[in-house]
């Protein structure tokens, strides 16, 4: 009984730890990126609201829109999702390096920049094989059959847990070392006094660590199943 239990809990964690994975790599909402203000002197560029250029990036692709937003938070968050621009633009992240701050003339840094990125697609696909294969030992290891699979499982699910933190742990390197905001502002401030720029991490990063939670605890549960079946097969 208490094996079925731990078997149960063990795919469930396994499956929603695969869907978070799954939805967090897939979707571009890593970083979330605001700047406001215009340097334009039209006096109509400032009806409405602020004018502002709203960047999100995930681990493959960039976009960024321009629009007016109200002073409220709660206004700003409904644009972000359900009241985005139309002329939304769109590039692969490989093209765009730099998290929101792009050094054009520096070849180095613009080439370090690429190697990083890949450094972590790597560790990326190691990961979503690591879960793959650990999915199907999980599977042909059937109910109380071979303690050998639970315990490769189990391993594989915690070498996957490992991999991801590692993607994740990555990019917020990357984020804090290659985004130099405060060179950025002030080198827009020179043209418009009133630049602003706010980065925040988004919902898709956030749900990255909750997927190797659950991929670790997967694992450390077949890890355990695994050795109950050997130590009863006695």
């Amino acid at each position: 009984m208490k094996l079925s239990v731990g078997i149960f809990f063990g795919g469930f964690f396994a499956a929603l730890g695969v869907l978070l994975f799954l939805v967090a790599f897939g979707t571009d909402y890593w970083l979330l990126a605001t700047e406001i203000g215009t340097c334009s002197e039209a006096p109509d560029e400032s009806v409405g609201g602020e004018k502002a250029t709203f960047h999100h990036e995930g681990l493959f692709w960039r976009c960024w829109f321009s629009g007016n937003v109200g002073d409220n938070n709660a206004s700003m968050w409904k644009f972000w999702y359900t009241n985005q621009s139309p002329s939304k633009n769109c590039t692969h992240a490989y093209l765009s390096p730099f998290p929101l701050l792009r050094d054009e003339h520096n070849s180095t840094s613009y080439d370090s920049a690429i190697i990083y990125r890949g450094f972590w697609t790597v560790l990326m696909l190691l990961g979503v094989l690591t879960v793959v294969v650990a999915s199907f030992l999980i599977i042909c290891a059937a109910p109380f059959a071979s303690h050998i699979l639970y315990k490769a499982g189990g391993g594989f699910f915690v070498i996957a847990g490992v991999l991801f933190s590692l993607v994740v742990v990555m990019y917020v390197i990357w984020v804090q070392a290659m985004a130099d905001l405060e060179n950025y502002t002030q080198m827009k401030k020179m043209d418009c006094p009133d630049f602003a720029v706010y980065v925040r991490y988004g919902w898709s990063f956030m749900l990255a660590p909750i997927g190797v939670f659950f991929s670790l605890l997967a694992g450390m549960l077949f890890l355990l199943v695994g050795r109950a079946i050997y130590l009863h097969s006695d």
